[in-house]
């Protein structure tokens, strides 16, 4: 891949210099995933950072026989940076939801790229604020009505990872229990919600494509109180 169409994917590498992409690329690995496989293990080190290249991960914590999904990630998103920052095993793993391209970058040649570039060092605190900041808003969200939060889990599922057409806006056909849980409520309240938003013409799903198509982006962003 060149460095202009990387840095374009990664917004993480926005700002950093054609070399460091450069000389990143070089040492980076190449890695393809079929659907359902475990990309990382919970408890494993942390010895790289991944960048999603294309597909869909989920990042889940497991409890007993139990697994939680905590996010779920698309084209142009990374992890595994936090296992690497603080020297210590995942508390997480993350598993393919659909076919995934992605590169690796060890810990030790990303650690030392952060350190040569002082924009690009910049920017990854940049993101990880942001992270928490996400995290804060589903917070904000715990007392809000189920479908307001569920908007919200979609509208940004498609503004950070979404392709946008002039008539929809496709993200992939996310299992309900994901999102259920990625949103914080029950699944038979997804189910009954995304049928709602279905009948309403705001959205429509494709199983053979494994595809979800946003039709009324603009309705979901107002009911989720972005508008």
């Amino acid at each position: 891949m060149q460095t202009e169409a990387f840095s374009e994917l990664f917004p993480l590498f926005s700002g950093a210099s054609p070399e460091t992409l450069e000389w990143l690329l070089s040492v980076a690995d190449e890695h393809e995933y079929p659907a359902n496989r475990a990309v990382l293990m919970e408890d494993a080190w942390g010895n790289a950072v991944y960048f999603l290249l294309s597909g869909w991960v989920k990042v889940r914590r497991l409890s007993g026989d139990n697994a939680v999904t905590l996010a779920i990630l698309g084209k142009g998103d990374f992890f595994g940076e936090m296992a690497i920052l603080d020297e210590s095993p995942r508390s997480t793993d993350v598993i393919a939801l659909s076919q995934v391209q992605l590169i690796s970058v060890s810990a030790q040649r990303f650690i030392q790229t952060l350190f040569k570039d002082v924009q690009l060092h910049h920017r990854m605190l940049q993101l990880m604020v942001r992270r928490l900041r996400q995290t804060n808003v589903r917070f904000q969200l715990r007392n809000k009505p189920p479908a307001v939060k569920l908007a919200n889990t979609l509208v940004f599922l498609a503004e950070n990872y979404g392709h946008r057409t002039d008539k929809e806006t496709e993200i992939y056909n996310i299992p309900f229990k994901d999102l259920a849980d990625v949103t914080d409520i029950g699944f038979e309240e997804t189910t009954q919600i995304m049928e709602k938003m279905h009948s309403k013409g705001w959205l429509k799903i494709d199983p053979e494509r494994q595809a979800m198509y946003l039709i009324n982006l603009r309705q979901l962003t107002q009911l989720a109180g972005h508008g």
